[in-house]
């Protein structure tokens, strides 16, 4: 299982710290104006966005009976793998000042729900609140300094962790279905086309 997310960040904060203090103290990066050739604000809400659309998809696809399955008793549950990803983007950008919902408990949001219904529809609120938080972003709030989470730590490096989290545990949810025999629903739609772009040559 997890280390608490607050220890999680604050490990992965402190190490990334650690690179860009050595990174900046290079001639060749304190002389670089180069403008960036990524923008972190869009492309973070695309892969969000993504995520939370394959979890919605997968989510509508699972029999209901199999969302209290696990791969072993010290896993989390297709159901509370899914509330984790939802509930990680309140607990994420709360450190960022954002307010969660009233009510909202990191540590029990795990397992508020079987309920496929209630958990497609915590995907789709947690999504709405992480996407207006980060639209709300300007570049600044992203260099925005964070102490609590490390010396050089910022807002940027938040989103960039939020990011990085909701791909593993997508990775983990397809891994779960694949165990059980279902294929995820944007594999089956890739076969689709496939087979009608082979079957048109």
């Amino acid at each position: 299982m997890k280390s608490p997310i607050l220890s999680s960040i604050c490990i992965a904060c402190v190490l990334n710290a650690g690179a860009l203090s050595m990174h900046a103290q290079t001639p060749d990066a304190s002389a670089d104006r180069t403008a960036p050739s990524y923008d972190m604000k869009a492309q973070a809400l695309l892969d969000l966005q993504e995520v939370n659309k394959k979890c919605v998809d997968l989510a509508e696809v699972l029999p209901s009976d199999k969302l209290t399955w696990r791969p072993s008793s010290d896993t989390r549950s297709f159901a509370e793998v899914f509330l984790h990803v939802a509930g990680e983007r309140y607990a994420f950008l709360s450190m960022m000042g954002a307010n969660p919902p009233a009510g909202f408990k990191a540590g029990e949001f795990d397992k508020s729900t079987t309920e496929k219904g209630h958990i497609i529809e915590a995907l789709n609120q947690s999504w709405d609140f992480a996407s207006k938080a980060i639209n709300g972003m300007s570049n600044a709030d992203f260099a925005k300094l964070l102490p609590k989470l490390g010396p050089q730590a910022n807002e940027g490096d938040v989103v960039y962790l939020l990011v990085a989290d909701a791909h593993e545990h997508l990775g983990q949810l397809v891994a779960y279905a694949r165990q059980n025999a279902i294929v995820p629903p944007w594999t089956v739609e890739a076969q689709k086309k496939k087979t009608a772009a082979t079957a048109a040559k």
